[in-house]
């Protein structure tokens, strides 16, 4: 017996040891690298299975080849669009630049933009686009709840494809883990065509369950299109329960009591040929998932613009864990090292990687107005005490950091010298820029930057300073080491 328990010991030890080299060997960030090969050591069999369900990189992989993709862009939706006598300013060429050299990103003109605050808002306007839908109705999710107001969305998609328009869905497997098989059975018993993303079935996608479509994106007749940080469920109306489970990280809120948490969240209503960039990235998708190529006219229309007295220009950046580089963290990099003035992000967590923190608090060191807004009263502990310190050490940087107190701010947006804004899913953290597949909306001009900026500095208004809470600023040691632990495992979330 003790021979077998030296035998099973070497075994396992041997095993974890080539993990580790499997994790040096991937040549990611040091401190990833560091933190995994931590828990790999000192967290026995429990170290492998996290690494194998949450570590495996999959950025070196194409999981859509690059000929599917010229077909699915370059020869399907460039030619169907074309923009006459499109000028790109010379101040934001080299952020154009970036995204369309990195991903094929294309601006385009915006004819209109909507901007939602609340679920009281952006719902209403959803139901009645979706009832003006004649040709097809293109939704990309990570979370279509089964609930009073998924069943709303639901009937009113039912009731369209009754009447022949084709509707896709696309919604995340793992974001979706609780709603029942049969609410999405019943969708495709209507002529709906329903598809998971990248579904988790033990043993073949395990090292896929850490890889998820956090993306919130619609798509009306190609003419019209939503992006933001709302899915489809009833806490994006009425709110939170303290104490309930996270929509974005399945923990349970450091709050206690009864009561609500009004949720405050941010969706962009687009018209007009920008549409088409939220096309490509659905049609993308559902090659992902179907391994269906969709083009044709219809789904690029051409319209015409309505030639605004200040044109506007937007650009819809998708990233992923399987492409080259990380488009939104780049695009962030390049946008705050160019800002002169000012620059308000607003995100639910805080945990930067590097380039992003380094290039906030250089600029907050070069006299640049940086503000961070995050929620007071968060609905992820983990993620809570883990951010904790990086907001201490941005106060330090100069950063002005302020907790939203309204309650749970879910909003994901930046602003930058009323000149460049983006909005999207992307929270300003380790998942949404290296693990999650993410879409953020890029506007050049002055009207939305400036309608965005107005929008923080209204939440800012209901918060309170990080300066004027002394147990955030100086917490006590025992306090200090959890917050520190949980920095730790940061780069693993």
């Amino acid at each position: 017996m003790h021979g077998l328990n030296l035998i099973l010991a070497i075994i396992y030890y041997v095993v974890v040891v080539l993990t580790i080299v499997h994790v040096v060997l991937d040549n990611r960030q040091p401190a990833k690298t560091m933190a995994w090969a931590l828990v790999i050591w000192f967290v026995p069999v429990i170290g492998i299975v996290l690494y194998l369900f949450f570590g495996v990189n999959t950025r070196k992989e194409r999981l859509v080849s690059q000929r599917s993709l010229d077909e699915l862009s370059k020869r399907s939706m460039l030619g169907f669009v074309e923009q006459q006598n499109l000028e790109i300013p010379k101040d934001y060429r080299p952020v154009i630049d970036l995204f369309v050299n990195q991903s094929f990103s294309l601006p385009f003109r915006v004819d209109h933009v909507d901007i939602f605050t609340s679920g009281y808002q952006f719902f209403p306007q959803l139901l009645s686009d979706i009832g003006n839908a004649r040709n097809h109705i293109h939704i990309d999710m990570y979370i279509f709840e089964e609930d009073p107001l998924g069943n709303l969305v639901a009937d009113a998609l039912i009731a369209k494809a009754r009447a022949g328009v084709e509707v896709r869905v696309i919604y995340d497997d793992v974001g979706c883990w609780n709603v029942r098989h049969s609410f999405y059975e019943h969708l495709r018993e209507e002529g709906i065509e329903v598809v998971p993303f990248l579904p988790v079935r033990f043993p073949s996608f395990t090292s896929k369950v850490n890889y998820r479509n956090h993306r919130k994106l619609i798509v009306i007749d190609g003419a019209t299109g939503y992006m933001g940080g709302m899915n489809i469920a009833l806490r994006y109306v009425k709110g939170i329960e303290r104490g309930a489970r996270s929509e974005e990280r399945g923990t349970r809120s450091e709050e206690r009591g009864t009561g609500c948490l009004p949720w405050r969240d941010t969706m962009v209503r687009v018209t007009g040929m920008a549409v088409c960039a939220l096309q490509r990235t659905f049609l993308i998708d559902w090659y992902f998932v179907d391994r269906t190529l969709i083009n044709g006219r219809r789904y690029y229309p051409i319209t015409p613009s309505l030639q605004p007295t200040q044109p506007m220009l937007m650009q819809a950046v998708a990233s992923s864990p399987d492409s080259p580089q990380p488009e939104i963290m780049q695009g962030y990099v390049s946008i705050i090292s160019q800002a002169r003035h000012f620059i308000y992000i607003e995100t639910p967590y805080f945990l930067p990687t590097e380039p992003v923190f380094f290039a906030l608090k250089t600029a907050a060191a070069a006299g640049v107005d940086v503000r961070i807004l995050i929620p007071r009263q968060n609905d992820a502990r983990f993620a809570d005490w883990a951010g904790r310190s990086y907001l201490r050490e941005a106060n330090d940087a100069g950063i002005r950091v302020s907790l939203y107190t309204a309650g749970f701010l879910h909003s994901k947006l930046m602003v930058c010298d009323d000149a460049i804004a983006s909005c999207g899913s992307s929270n300003l953290d380790f998942r949404s820029f290296e693990n999650n597949f993410e879409a953020n909306l890029f506007f050049y001009g002055q009207e939305v930057a400036q309608r965005l900026r107005q929008v923080y500095l209204d939440d800012e208004a209901t918060s309170v300073p990080l300066q004027k809470l002394p147990g955030r600023l100086r917490p006590k040691f025992f306090v200090r080491l959890l917050e520190s632990l949980a920095r730790l495992m940061a780069p693993l979330m």
